[in-house]
């Protein structure tokens, strides 16, 4: 039986049983969240734990990552989850088990006619659903999160519930003898001609302990998604990387997993993206931020046989939104990103990922005057430093969900072996991995172009951008000032970056060497003439 519910009313939010929470908004001042993060949510409706010695925390006068670190430490394997400090669920109803009518007006359940109507486009947006977006969804059953109005149910985000994992292991893809890890999760999300963003929804196992149970019904997962290249924006070719936690629904469902979705803070999305953690659904189904409206997405995900990795993972997460939202940890695309902030999350709980290292030193630093000069800014010659530099582990999702499967198939291959494993993380995953799944999700057909697999260098990402600047579509975006009233008093100043060095270096060139070459160039006219 199908039916309008509240949001918590069944199932999970990824680990956590929905139950354990209360819909509100971030208007709310009885929350266990802090002020900075309420303040993104206003009118938002939100999910806040309703045991409140047990939301995740965070240490004052500590950096984010120090702070996880020290917390790993004093942290017992056997505690339970910390949970998060906000779930952003976005809707405050859910409608399970629906199809959409022929026509594209009503959904039908089991036993009535839901009259809906669509949430409105963000004005930035620069496509939507439409006709071909209906003829897409009514095929298959759909999971929908909305609101009920007097005259119909307004859809926020829509979940092809055929998209799903199990409940049984899918068939198995192995790594092509001769081929790395890396390579070979590279040519999965090549395969398809555009990455995949108008094939089916694929699901494969690409490793399986021979003992273990092939019905993964209820296993804990911790998994990785990559977003691929956006179709209609060029500043959008590498993807978006994020961290996800949760269990395989008895069906195989994977919609109420949670991702961990970092997103600027200090600037207003045109789809309308909140950094938070959100239900899988919404995070890929939202009719304005959901990622495969815009382009194909990727998931490798680990099964486990104990659900602590992910806990651990998802309790340290919450830690590190709190930093996040009280600007103690700065978003910065080059160094401080969804990417870096997920790998670094992973790292600091032992788990030493490991790093492709940076683009090319030597570029960045003998190239810095010749990028003030190209782009006319120093500003911009110091972003692009500071992306040269960066570990690209750290910067390019698909360099790191490439660098991740290289290092769990190192970790389940050196169970039981003399190999000694290092980090409470790492050790953790070499034991409880039962299995590592690939997932295809395809791009929702909607008025959009269609997006592509994700570039795995910088190289490749600017390749891709028009030669001709006046070509490029890039969306300008609104500032989002975070108000000092709500700056607390420990923050840290930030560390200093690649291109702090460089602009110091050239500076003094510029000012000291360049009049000392020239003072030497007149004495030496001097004495010729």
């Amino acid at each position: 039986m199908s039916r309008i519910e509240p949001a918590n009313a069944s199932r999970y939010f990824g680990l956590f049983p929905a139950r354990d929470f209360r819909l509100t908004t971030g208007d709310c001042d009885d929350c266990p969240t802090i002020a900075s993060a309420r303040w993104y949510f206003r009118g938002e409706t939100i999910a806040v734990a309703t045991n409140t010695s047990k939301v995740a925390g965070f240490t004052p006068w500590v950096r984010t990552f120090d702070d996880v670190r020290e917390w790993v430490v004093a942290h017992s394997p056997a505690d339970s989850l910390d949970y998060p400090p906000l779930v952003w669920v976005t809707a405050p109803e859910v409608l399970r088990n629906a199809r959409f009518a022929s026509e594209g007006q009503a959904l039908l359940t089991g036993e009535s006619t839901v009259p809906f109507r669509v949430v409105a486009k963000i004005p930035m947006n620069r496509s939507y659903y439409d006709s071909s977006s209906v003829e897409f969804l009514r095929q298959r059953p759909v999971t929908v999160r909305g609101t009920t109005t007097p005259d119909a149910f307004v859809v926020r985000s829509v979940w092809p519930e055929d998209f799903r994992l199990g409940p049984h292991a899918p068939p198995s893809r192995t790594v092509p003898a001769g081929a790395t890890p890396a390579v070979a999760l590279r040519d999965l999300m090549r395969e398809e001609p555009r990455g995949g963003a108008s094939a089916p929804f694929a699901a494969w196992t690409l490793w399986r302990r021979p003992s273990a149970p092939l019905d993964w019904n209820a296993r804990a997962v911790l998994a990785f998604i990559v977003n691929g290249a956006q179709g209609d924006d060029d500043e959008a070719h590498a993807g978006h990387f994020a961290l996800v936690t949760g269990r395989i629904g008895a069906d195989g469902a994977i919609g109420d997993w949670l991702v961990n979705n970092f997103y600027s803070l200090d600037v207003e999305s045109e789809k309308g993206i909140i950094a938070a953690p959100v239900p899988l659904d919404s995070y890929l189904g939202d009719l304005n931020s959901g990622q495969n409206w815009y382009r194909p997405s990727y998931m490798l995900v680990a099964v486990l046989n104990d659900a602590r990795a992910a806990a651990l993972v998802q309790s340290a997460l919450g830690r590190v939104y709190n930093q996040f939202y009280r600007h103690q940890l700065p978003y910065y695309h080059p160094t401080g990103n969804c990417t870096s902030f997920s790998i670094d999350t992973l790292r600091a709980l032992g788990w030493d990922v490991p790093a492709r290292g940076a683009t090319s030193w030597t570029m960045a630093w003998l190239g810095f005057p010749y990028f003030a000069v190209k782009h006319v800014s120093l500003k911009q010659a110091v972003t692009v430093v500071d992306y040269l530099t960066a570990d690209q582990t750290r910067l390019l999702p698909a360099v790191a969900a490439e660098e991740i499967f290289t290092s769990l198939l190192a970790l389940v291959g050196s169970r039981g072996g003399a190999t000694a494993i290092d980090g409470t993380l790492a050790k953790m995953l070499a034991d409880d991995i039962d299995a590592l799944a690939f997932l295809r999700l395809p791009q929702f057909p909607s008025s959009r172009n269609f997006g592509d697999a994700p570039a795995v260098t910088l190289r490749e990402a600017q390749e891709r951008v028009p030669k001709d600047p006046r070509h490029a579509q890039i969306i300008p975006l609104a500032p989002r000032p975070f108000p000092d009233s709500l700056r607390d008093p420990d923050l840290l100043p930030r560390r200093l970056r690649p291109s702090d060095f460089a602009l110091t270096v050239w500076g003094a060139l510029l000012l000291i060497g360049v009049p000392v070459l020239m003072r030497r160039w007149w004495r030496q006219r001097a004495r010729r003439a």
